[in-house]
């Protein structure tokens, strides 16, 4: 039983629920029963994620019966082996084009209703103005993706090529974290800050600057930046 406790990967979907509320609030001492809930963590599956924590160097748990917790120690590592294992190409892409200039306000009328979330340069620009681009990265959540993508085309007019496209559609492989901490920028849902670094990292083009540029700014600002 211990044994698969350590093998437990912390980085899949479910399991960075620990990983994200944790961030959010690293001076939080920490219980097992804080990550059960909606997210659908069960109590052996959260105590599984801080065993292989604290295995990993991540956490400190001090055990002491009902006074037990666990606590961050090591943010920067976390982040860092989350990286080494974490590429944005592990989500599914529908690429489409628009030569509409307005096309990300229109994306913003017609979504306001749905679950998305903008991500990579589309996201960052928002707090950056870094990386100038006329390419849109969105996350989107439906229980019917073929239906809802040919009303999304149909009521945006994007056009499918054979190559290429500046319209970027993603079925999210975190699909049950994607949108924790999500937050609304100049009126556009946005994911979380620490999901635009994870996206941007090892993203061609320019990615990494922008993740670094990202994060100087909300730091200079005095923000939590992983946590957000």
């Amino acid at each position: 039983m211990v044994n698969n406790k350590k093998k437990r990967n912390i980085f899949a979907d479910k399991a960075t629920l620990v990983l994200r509320k944790m961030l959010s609030c690293p001076e939080k001492k920490w219980v097992t029963r804080d990550f059960i809930g909606p997210e659908g963590l069960s109590i052996g599956m959260a105590q599984g994620v801080l065993e292989a924590m604290a295995t990993g160097g991540y956490i400190e748990w001090s055990k002491h019966g009902p006074a037990s917790y666990a606590l961050l120690t090591n943010r920067e590592k976390l982040i860092s082996d989350w990286l080494a294992v974490y590429q944005f190409q592990l989500n599914e892409v529908d690429t489409y084009y628009s030569p509409d200039k307005n096309i990300l306000s229109k994306l913003k009328n017609y979504l306001k209703d749905k679950q998305y979330a903008l991500t990579i340069h589309s996201g960052a620009n928002l707090i950056t103005s870094f990386v100038i681009t006329d390419h849109i990265y969105l996350y989107f959540k439906s229980k019917n993706w073929n239906k809802d993508i040919l009303d999304f085309r149909q009521k945006l007019d994007l056009k499918e090529l054979v190559r290429g496209g500046n319209i970027h559609i993603i079925r999210p492989y975190y699909e049950n974290s994607i949108f924790f901490n999500e937050q609304t920028i100049k009126g556009y849902k946005v994911v979380s800050n620490l999901q635009l670094y994870l996206d941007l990292y090892n993203f061609q083009p320019r990615g990494q600057e922008q993740a670094e540029q990202l994060k100087t700014i909300l730091e200079e600002k005095g923000k939590n930046f992983y946590g957000s």
